[in-house]
């Protein structure tokens, strides 16, 4: 009977434990559909004390508590001082630089014989919509008298204008303004051909899209240019996202190919290959050039990388956000290790204000740093041997702790970023003009997004007005070009050899 009953308890006690498992799971997936329909994904996190109540959570924490001694979390805050402006100017006054188009207007009444003693000015910011127009070039031809009629090379006339793109009744500026629309200001080319309509030119979505296709041809060698410039580079960060792609292989649903990105880690470049899956050889073609660091987000697929020139380490901020995520299962667990974290983030902060040289800052994370993720690593490991496997809050530190030397990693140097912020960030370029134009017409089509990507993304980073730079490099024969000149069209180039 005693071992009938033992048994029974053991039953329960397991069934309790997983019941305990699905409920943190169901309240875990909730927490992030909440967080999708309300659109709100913030991962703010301001450091609190933990409270001495909070380790009355039950007999699994009861058994850590005394081990991590949470109660002893400090609360960190952190005061951000804006410093104001020398020369601050009113809130109404408007850039010096702006075109003025003055208008006096004389009072209706009669002013003859009247001085005038002064005169009251006010400025509002005005715009006017796009305008087609038609440039018509005219080459005039000349023939000299004293020669023969029938002489050979009488006539003299002017070289037509430079055109990257010739086969093509648009010009250069309109063709910018298409490709930027598109890839910058995610307008898709439909509603591009209803603006064209408002302004009286009725212009097929077959030419729109053909003249993306155009400039992509034209601005091909630029694409090779940009990569080659990339790998002078030793420290790339590397993520990828999905996008649609029509295909014809399959009539009732779309492809699902990737744009994989990378970005040179202490320099304003940025590549993207579009590739038609997300297995381990895709980024082979790109990433077997290359020799350095990789950070990554964490993705197995880089694990598996034959280059050995290639040091792989991760992201914080994807470790972070899985904890982050983890405090609706497990508060107390959670804020510690946040807490811990943003010790590491303060660290960053504190360098990047002082404006500090690598060897500085390298000093400083050898100094501050590591031991901050060594104590943390530590904990996390000896927390996660009394969790339950399949919770939220375990399956977040198992993430962490089995890449924890990569997430490590960047304190030893002086160069490298804590997290892979700086291409998510180009990211979401692709992200919101994904949501706008839905997908791409081919996987030939797809190549070239990539390749327009790259670079008007590489005129963002440089501070650089993309129309302006790609109406300029549309203005001349790319094509007839020396392959060394052809680099001095990239925008970080281009940028400094303006005039």
């Amino acid at each position: 009977m005693n071992q009938q009953l033992l048994q029974s308890n053991q039953q329960l006690h397991s069934s309790n434990a997983s019941l305990h498992t699905q409920l943190a799971n169901v309240q875990y997936q909730l927490q992030q559909l909440t967080k999708l329909l309300r659109g709100f994904k913030s991962e703010r996190f301001v450091p609190a004390a933990v409270s001495e109540q909070q380790t009355d959570l039950g007999l699994i924490f009861e058994q850590a508590a005394a081990a991590t001694q949470l109660s002893e979390a400090q609360k960190i805050t952190y005061t951000k001082v804006k410093q104001a402006s020398a020369e601050r100017q009113p809130a109404t006054a408007l850039p010096a630089d702006l075109p003025r188009v003055v208008t006096t207007i004389e009072p209706s009444q009669d002013i003859s014989g009247y001085e005038k003693v002064g005169e009251e000015i006010f400025e509002t910011l005005d715009w006017k919509p796009g305008q087609l127009f038609v440039n018509r070039i005219v080459l005039p031809q000349y023939r000299n008298p004293s020669i023969s009629r029938a002489g050979a090379g009488t006539i003299i006339q002017a070289t037509r204008p430079a055109r990257a793109v010739k086969r093509s009744i648009a010009d250069p500026g309109l063709l910018a303004q298409v490709v930027i629309d598109k890839f910058t200001d995610h307008l898709p080319l439909n509603r591009q051909q209803d603006r064209f309509e408002r302004h009286g030119l009725s212009i097929p979505y077959s030419t729109l899209a053909d003249w993306v296709r155009l400039v992509a041809e034209a601005v091909e060698p630029l694409g090779g240019a940009l990569l080659r410039e990339m790998l002078r580079y030793t420290y790339w960060h590397a993520d990828e996202t999905g996008i649609a792609v029509l295909d014809k292989e399959k009539k009732k649903d779309t492809h699902q190919g990737y744009f994989w990105a990378y970005k040179a880690g202490n320099a304003p470049l940025i590549y993207y290959d579009y590739q038609p899956g997300r297995d381990a050889d895709r980024p082979l073609e790109i990433l077997n050039q290359f020799k350095g660091h990789l950070q990554t987000d964490g993705y197995g697929v880089y694990e598996k990388l034959p280059n050995k020139d290639i040091t792989l380490f991760h992201c914080l901020a994807h470790a972070r956000r899985k904890i982050f995520d983890a405090q609706s299962n497990d508060k107390a667990r959670s804020e510690y290790v946040l807490t811990e974290m943003r010790k590491l983030y303060a660290i960053e902060e504190s360098c990047m204000e002082q404006q500090l040289k690598i060897e500085q800052i390298k000093a400083i994370r050898q100094k501050e740093a590591i031991p901050v993720l060594k104590s943390l690593g530590e904990w996390m490991t000896k927390e996660y041997s009394l969790l339950r496997p399949k919770t939220p809050i375990a399956r977040a530190m198992a993430y962490s702790i089995k890449r924890w030397d990569k997430l490590s990693l960047y304190a030893t140097t002086g160069n490298l970023h804590i997290d892979n912020n700086a291409i998510e960030r180009c990211m979401r370029q692709v992200a919101v003009g994904r949501k706008n134009w839905l997908f791409c017409g081919s996987h030939e089509a797809a190549k070239r997004a990539a390749l327009l990507y790259s670079l008007v993304v590489t005129c963002k980073l440089n501070d650089v007005n993309p129309y302006e730079w790609l109406k300029d490099v549309l203005s001349q024969d790319i094509k007839e070009m020396h392959i060394n000149k052809i680099k001095e069209l990239l925008p970080h180039y281009w940028k400094k050899n303006r005039p």
